[in-house]
């Protein structure tokens, strides 16, 4: 890729459930890396695959295309079908047979629409279930190796069914005593417990997910100035690159959460974000500045970006291609979801779904 790929740096929302002439326009002309897809875009099983067979079409080079399809209240395709337990109900059934299952039946249920990357799996430690700080019912455990053993059973059974996967939220977010989806917040983890505990699950992770999403946070244990972990150098490049060894896709979490919103402006955001060694910087909401965001990342020094590029060649040099799409078939995998909803959650309960009114967090209705 050269510099006129720069594009392939965003990874970019979609505004509505169709390609509209002008977002057409613009994605034609920038070609966005990727692009993540959310409620707003989701109607109906057959409008979901020409959006995403609308936006393949319109890219010169094959894009990402990822959602964040977690379980529970964090599943965007719960909206046109069945929704899958979430990690904590996993967790407390203690059985890593249902959690690989989960994993294969995610693939099968992503392949089928066109996505290649699923924004899974959570790597964080619960600390404390109910913290409000977007990451409730999230956590795969409470400690190091319940994280490991059931996160990588996730993990490996995606990956094995044709779909890339993403850590999160490195360098360990479940710290957080606040919602970043609100404010910036400060995790309070001296570098000893860090390491004891986040570090050791995302160091294990670092030679098995495909890449790695940064998140919203201030570290003071890592960094000196109140700088967000997802635009800190010392985060992205020193530690997750050098001492933890990743070399796959690292991408910011969303930019247009409050975190980041309410202290820089886009330019900033962007040079900040590629200069701490991100790949992909992740516009979600704020579509109509993403010409404006291709222009400033055009203007950042040649050596950062063209790290970048090659970051994402690397990682798109491993997607695979959809397959064939049917209502019928849909509907077959989907029929998985729901059972594997009623072996984990027996038949009672799995027909209580998510609530989706938002209160918690904003990660619920996003």
């Amino acid at each position: 890729m050269e510099a006129s790929s720069i594009g392939q740096l965003l990874l970019t929302g979609v505004p509505g459930t169709e390609l509209d002439p002008e977002t057409a326009r613009v994605f034609r002309k920038i070609q966005p890396g990727g692009f993540i897809l959310f409620g707003r875009n989701i109607k109906a099983p057959a409008q979901l695959r020409k959006l995403i067979d609308d936006l393949r079409d319109l890219s010169g080079i094959e894009p990402i295309v990822t959602i964040d399809q977690e379980g529970g209240r964090v599943s965007r395709l719960k909206l046109i079908g069945n929704e899958p337990p979430n990690a904590q109900q996993f967790r407390d059934k203690d059985d890593v047979e249902l959690i690989k299952r989960h994993g294969a039946v995610t693939a099968r249920l992503l392949r089928i629409f066109g996505f290649n990357l699923d924004l899974c799996p959570v790597l964080d430690i619960s600390f404390d279930d109910e913290a409000d700080n977007s990451l409730r019912g999230r956590c795969y455990g409470k400690n190091v190796a319940q994280v490991i053993r059931n996160a990588q059973a996730f993990n490996t059974a995606l990956q094995g069914g044709g779909i890339l996967s993403c850590g999160k939220h490195f360098p360990g977010y479940s710290a957080a005593k606040i919602d970043a989806h609100h404010e910036l917040p400060t995790i309070e983890r001296t570098r000893a417990e860090l390491d004891a505990e986040e570090l050791a699950v995302f160091k294990y992770f670092s030679s098995k997910v495909d890449s790695m999403m940064i998140a919203h946070g201030f570290y003071p244990s890592l960094e000196t100035t109140q700088t967000p972990s997802s635009l800190s150098r010392t985060v992205i490049t020193d530690l997750l690159r050098g001492e933890l060894g990743f070399d796959g896709l690292v991408m910011t979490d969303d930019l247009d959460m409050g975190a980041i919103l309410h202290h820089y402006g886009l330019e900033e955001t962007l040079r900040l974000a590629i200069e701490a060694g991100n790949d992909l910087a992740m516009i979600c909401h704020r579509i109509a500045h993403v010409e404006e965001a291709h222009g400033i990342l055009g203007r950042l020094p040649h050596a950062q970006t063209e790290r970048a590029l090659q970051g994402v060649a690397k990682f798109k040099k491993q997607l695979a291609p959809p397959d064939a799409f049917s209502e019928e078939e849909f509907r077959r995998r989907d029929a998985e979801v729901w059972d594997l909803r009623v072996a984990v959650l027996g038949a009672e309960a799995a027909a209580q779904r998510s609530p989706e009114d938002g209160k918690r967090s904003p990660v619920e209705i996003y």
